[in-house]
């Protein structure tokens, strides 16, 4: 149960990180702050989760030491969360690709035998919506924008489309709570989310990835090296200054 919640919550926390790395540096002020503010959204799931996954250890951990005190091995975030941000394109792509698998997952765990997760599933797919929203807009309005836009989103979605089908491939930990009605059965949304995927891809004017070789790894703690230069910013200063307080 605990692996299991630390992977919803890393999936929240490291996609919020990578979107806050865009404060400041957004193309226009207003979605700079739009995505500023779906930052800050991920990062609010996270800390629900970790904060639950600290009740689950009950050995002294904290939202703070499960987001500050582990290494790379240690996260279980998927892989396409810790892409890098490249450029606009990429990084519309990436959040496109995972808020449209947290709304149907959400939706999905709602219906959770575990409480607590079910009621953060609910809070949180009000979020999502927006965000899923937010980013399909933008991939259609540059995928049919201009000549430099279309191309620049074909880069990306080949690019990353192949990180979607890890969100699809259960973990050990994943599947003995199926059993139990508290994860989600991720073979009840794979359809669905291709489809909708798919759809938007092609409303954007651009072409499906053909088949593709999909990456996988990051459940289990195999991540790309992206995810370590994340987290060497991330928790420089927990580390330098241990239990610092403002």
């Amino acid at each position: 149960m605990l692996a299991y919640v630390l992977h919803l919550a890393d999936n929240a926390l490291v996609a919020g990180h990578r979107n806050s790395e865009w404060t400041g540096h957004g193309p226009i002020l207003e979605q700079d702050i739009a995505l500023s503010n779906i930052a800050l959204d991920l990062v609010g799931q996270a800390r629900n989760l970790y904060q639950y996954a600290a009740t689950i250890a009950n050995d002294g951990s904290t939202e703070d030491s499960f987001a500050y005190l582990r290494d790379a091995r240690e996260y279980k975030n998927c892989l396409l969360v810790e892409q890098p941000n490249g450029d606009w394109a990429q990084t519309i792509t990436r959040q496109y690709f995972f808020s449209a698998f947290q709304q149907l997952y959400y939706a999905a765990l709602k219906g959770s035998a575990d409480k607590t997760l079910a009621s953060i599933a609910d809070k949180s797919l009000k979020e999502v919506h927006y965000h899923n929203k937010w980013s399909a807009e933008w991939i259609i309005r540059l995928g049919d924008g201009t000549e430099e836009s279309h191309r620049r989103m074909n880069l990306a979605v080949n690019k990353l489309y192949q990180y979607t089908g890890e969100l699809f491939e259960a973990a050990h930990y994943e599947s003995e709570l199926v059993k139990e009605n508290i994860a989600v059965d991720l073979r009840t949304i794979k359809e669905d989310y291709y489809e909708n995927i798919n759809k938007v891809i092609s409303t954007a004017s651009l072409p499906l990835p053909g088949n593709t070789f999909m990456q996988t790894g990051g459940k289990t703690g195999l991540h790309t090296e992206h995810l370590g230069y994340l987290l060497a910013e991330m928790q420089f200063l927990q580390r330098a200054y241990p239990n610092a307080n403002w």
